[in-house]
C-alpha cells in the first residue's frame, strides 16, 4: 500500500540503512537492496552486481531476464518468513522482511552467489536446462562464466544473513515509530484519534469509545483509520502500549508486569505477545539486551 511504500523510502533514506549498507558491502562483497512488498526485484539485479552466469544467460533467456530485471513470479520470494530461492544454475537469492507490526511493509535483499563449488555433472545440467529452452546459446560463454561465479560456504551465506535478520528487526522498530507518527496530511479526524489514544492508552480504550470522542460512527471510523495509518485500531493502539513499555523497560527496578499495566496491557500475557510480534523479542530479552548486566525482574 502506499503508506507502507512511503516508509520504506523513509527508511532508505535514513543514515542507519545508509551506514548499515556501506558496511555490508564492505563487508561481504555482496549486493544489498531495500525493496517494498509487491516491488521485490533480484537483488543480483541492483548497482550493477549480477552474477555473471546471471548476464550471460539472461542474454538468450527469458526466464533469467525476468529474474533480473523485474518482480520475482515464485512466491517463496515474498513470503512472510526470510526465504532463500535458488535458480537452476544454483545462484540464490535471499529476502528478509521487514514489518509494520503483523504486516509485511519490505524486503532487505541480497544474493547472487552460488552455495556449491561449481562441477562439470551440474554444468552439464544446467547446459541441458538451456538448450531444453530452445535459446541460442553460446556454451563456451555460459561455462566460463559458470565457473568464474562466486560462491560461498553455507555457513558463511548463513551468518551473512543472519546480520540482515538483525538489522531487519532494528528497521521494524524505526519503522513501527514512523507509523504511529502523526502526518500533517490525515485527516483531522484521525489526528483527533491519534491524540485521544496517546491520552488515554493507559486505560480501558476501546474503539466505541475513541469514534464517539471524535464524534463519528464506528463504522466510518475503522475505514478511516485504517485507510490513513495502514493499521487497525487494536494494531495501532497496541503499537503505541509496546513504544511506551520500550521506555518503561529502561528502569531496571520496575517489574515487567509492572510495564504491562502501567501501559495499559490487561494480561501480562496480551503484554508478551504483542511486545514480541511488534519488537521481535520479548520483553525480558529486551530489557536485557538494553541493560547490559542489569536484568529486570519479571
Amino acid at each position: 500500500m502506499e503508506k507502507d511504500a512511503d516508509i520504506v523510502g523513509q527508511l532508505s533514506r535514513s543514515q542507519i540503512f545508509r551506514d548499515y549498507e556501506k558496511a555490508f558491502a564492505g563487508a561481504t562483497e555482496l549486493p544489498f537492496h531495500f525493496s517494498a512488498a509487491g516491488a521485490i526485484a533480484a537483488a543480483t539485479a541492483r548497482r550493477g552486481a549480477a552474477n555473471p552466469l546471471c548476464e550471460v544467460l539472461a542474454e538468450s533467456s527469458e526466464t533469467c531476464r525476468k529474474c533480473l530485471r523485474g518482480p520475482r513470479d515464485n512466491p517463496d520470494a515474498q513470503a512472510d518468513e526470510s526465504g532463500t530461492v535458488t535458480c537452476f544454475a544454483g545462484v540464490c537469492e535471499t529476502s528478509v522482511p521487514v514489518r509494520v507490526g503483523e504486516r509485511v511493509i519490505g524486503f532487505l535483499q541480497t544474493g547472487g552467489v552460488g552455495l556449491r563449488a561449481p562441477n562439470a555433472r551440474h554444468f552439464r545440467g544446467v547446459a541441458n536446462q538451456v538448450l531444453a529452452w530452445g535459446v541460442s546459446v553460446d556454451l563456451k560463454r555460459v561455462e566460463d562464466a559458470y565457473y568464474h561465479s562466486r560462491v560461498l560456504p553455507k555457513r558463511k551465506y548463513a551468518a551473512m544473513v543472519k546480520l540482515i535478520e538483525i538489522f531487519a528487526k532494528h528497521l521494524s522498530i524505526v519503522a513501527n515509530q514512523l507509523s504511529i507518527e502523526a502526518v500533517d496530511t490525515e485527516p483531522p479526524m484521525v489526528r483527533k484519534a491519534r491524540a485521544y489514544i496517546a491520552e488515554h492508552q493507559r486505560e480501558s480504550v476501546n474503539l466505541r469509545g475513541v469514534a464517539k470522542a471524535v464524534h463519528v460512527s464506528t463504522f466510518y471510523f475503522c475505514k478511516m483509520f485504517k485507510r490513513s495509518t495502514g493499521l487497525t485500531f487494536t494494531d495501532y493502539l497496541n503499537r503505541v502500549r509496546v513504544e511506551r513499555a520500550r521506555e518503561h523497560l529502561l528502569k531496571p527496578h520496575v517489574r515487567v508486569s509492572e510495564v504491562a499495566y502501567e501501559v495499559g496491557f490487561c494480561s501480562l500475557t496480551h503484554f508478551n505477545r504483542s511486545f514480541r510480534r511488534i519488537v521481535g523479542q520479548s520483553p525480558t530479552v529486551y530489557r536485557r539486551k538494553r541493560l547490559g548486566d542489569c536484568t529486570g525482574r519479571t
